[in-house]
């Protein structure tokens, strides 16, 4: 098992592991890949880590909820719209189990207020899910969100492995002068963030509490059909579904909100975002 160095800041040694673990070249990674720079500041130092993904180590911190949360948001990658107003953010980074391992198929929903503090609570402006990537990777394009009272600079995310707990939590931005008075930031929860040309680019890796073996991924079991055949139920993994289809589900009925292919742990009630109550 790696540890972390003296100073409490991810090793190299386990950068390398989870660039291998990934199927990537290390020598990319280790020099400035915007996913994997949580391993550097723009100083050059390490920064302070959310937990380290080794075995043993604690998963993301979880936080919160807050009042503005809406489910069933767009299956989108960017949360522009036309001439929306504010400063550009990029987020990017990678899902990790306690292994170090990278996790396909998470979903990942995200919300936050727009550059003047305001959450829209009628429609969708500034929230949108997506999925990670085979190489558990996830891209976010956004703006710096405004603040309004009582709160510091944040966005939310709840993210869910297919067939794991929902993890509820929110990321935070350096530097920040209210960070020192909000009574929910967690330094755990910092992005590293980098100035980039007029717009800002900031990594986040979350850590979900999912268990995994360290050596290399066994080759799946075939599943039978019984299996992935609810009693009573037409939603089977492996189907490919389009918005508007309908499903039963355990002796309840589905519509389908967004086209996606099933997987296992993505049953409609697991996952609000592509499947809504009938």
């Amino acid at each position: 098992m790696d540890h972390e160095n003296s100073t409490g800041h991810v090793s190299r040694k386990t950068v390398l592991r989870a660039a291998l673990a990934a199927g990537m070249a290390a020598p990319a990674v280790l020099m400035g890949v915007p996913a994997l720079a949580r391993t550097l500041t723009d100083d050059g130092e390490a920064p302070a880590l959310t937990p380290t993904c080794d075995d043993g180590d604690d998963p993301t911190p979880a936080q919160m909820e807050g009042p503005y949360f809406k489910p069933n948001s767009p299956l989108r990658t960017s949360l522009l719209e036309s001439n929306t107003p504010g400063v550009r953010l990029t987020v990017s980074g990678y899902v990790f189990g306690l292994a170090c391992r990278p996790i396909s198929g998470v979903l990942l929903d995200f919300w936050q207020a727009d550059t003047n503090g305001a959450y829209d609570n009628t429609g969708f402006r500034f929230r949108g899910h997506q999925f990670t990537g085979a190489d558990g990777s996830f891209k976010l394009t956004t703006i710096v969100p405004g603040l309004y009272p009582g709160r510091t600079r944040h966005i939310h995310v709840k993210a869910q492995a297919p067939g794991r707990p929902v993890l509820t939590t929110q990321l935070y931005f350096p530097n920040e002068p209210r960070n020192n008075t909000d009574g929910l930031f967690d330094p755990r929860l910092l992005m590293t963030v980098r100035d980039a040309g007029g717009a800002r680019e900031a990594a986040f890796d979350f850590v979900l509490n999912v268990a995994q073996d360290p050596g290399p991924t066994p080759t799946p079991t075939p599943t039978s059909t019984a299996t992935t055949q609810p009693p009573g139920g037409s939603w089977a993994v492996g189907t490919a579904y389009r918005a508007g289809d309908a499903v039963t589900y355990a002796g309840s009925g589905y519509v389908c909100l967004q086209a996606h292919t099933a997987q296992p742990g993505w049953q409609p009630p697991n996952v609000p975002a592509l499947w809504r109550a009938a």
